[in-house]
């Protein structure tokens, strides 16, 4: 990108909108619909013989993102090309959406609408966008990851003598510390690696609550176990270990940190929890 317009830039996939590329291309943005705000979802009944209404929980729903501006090119070949470039990013598979705000965040989308395409001339055209995210969320750049193995103590020792000796003893807390910077909360992705027996995975929150996650087998070396909380989805491999789960799947609350801790039924120095969390705003 040779140069990028002031307001809003935008990459869907791998065009990026908000500048002038390096074949002379500009990618002008004009709207970006449904960005900051997505779908609800809830329930209302009216009060009976009485004003008002009851209403249930809310929940997000998709969040469904129309994309529209205009492509100028210097010539009719250069334009068809961008334009095929730009309806290939409008993708039937999973693509990325980066907003570069403040603070960038991503969500994934599909296409789920017609391309608008009108040409202006011979060298510019209009475009609208349909993409949807079936994740509401709208998430930080990149994953943040912390690994832990079981907690443990190794090694301390004061030798008798007239000033004391003192060799400080080796702790492992086997705790993470998670932080959600955004405005939702967050669903994290926890890998437990063998050997390990009967692991445990514990969040901590602020308020003393604790969620626990408790594997009923055990893990072998080389066996690499994946609890995604959002997915509500346990993997061994590809086979589903969702039987031998049982607690309450927990989430990271927005603007808040917790204390992610690792437990067995056995201590196995070779055991190994790693979390991956990413801050998530509405």
């Amino acid at each position: 990108m040779q140069k990028l317009y002031d307001g809003i830039q935008v990459d869907l996939g791998d065009v990026t909108l908000g500048g002038v590329d390096d074949s002379g291309v500009g990618w002008h943005i004009a709207d970006l619909e449904g960005w900051y705000g997505p779908q609800t979802r809830t329930d209302i009944a009216p009060r009976e013989a009485d004003h008002g209404a009851w209403m249930g929980p809310v929940y997000l729903g998709e969040r469904p993102i129309t994309l529209t501006g205009v492509v100028h090119a210097p010539d009719r070949t250069t334009l068809e090309i961008a334009l095929e470039q730009l309806l290939a990013a409008c993708s039937l598979t999973d693509t990325d959406l980066t907003v570069w705000e403040s603070t960038p965040k991503r969500c994934t989308v599909r296409r789920s609408g017609t391309p608008v395409i009108k040409r202006i001339g011979a060298t510019a055209a209009s475009y609208s966008l349909l993409v949807t995210a079936e994740d509401p969320r709208r998430y930080e750049l990149n994953w943040q990851s912390s690994t832990t193995a079981l907690p443990s103590t190794t090694g301390g020792l004061i030798l008798p003598a007239t000033m004391p000796w003192t060799i400080d003893a080796t702790s492992v807390s086997g705790q993470i510390a998670a932080t959600n910077t955004g405005s939702i909360a967050s669903r994290p992705l926890f890998t437990i690696a063998g050997p390990v027996q009967q692991p445990q995975v514990s969040v901590l929150y602020a308020d003393g609550t604790v969620r626990a996650l408790a594997y009923a087998d055990t893990l072998n070396t080389g066996d690499v176990l994946t609890i995604d909380t959002d997915a509500h989805s346990v993997m061994l491999g590809t086979a589903s270990r969702r039987r031998y789960l049982s607690g309450q799947w927990p989430e990271i609350p927005p603007n808040e940190s917790v204390t992610i801790a690792f437990t067995a039924a056995a201590y196995d120095a070779s055991a190994l929890l790693t979390a991956q969390w990413r801050s998530a705003w509405l």
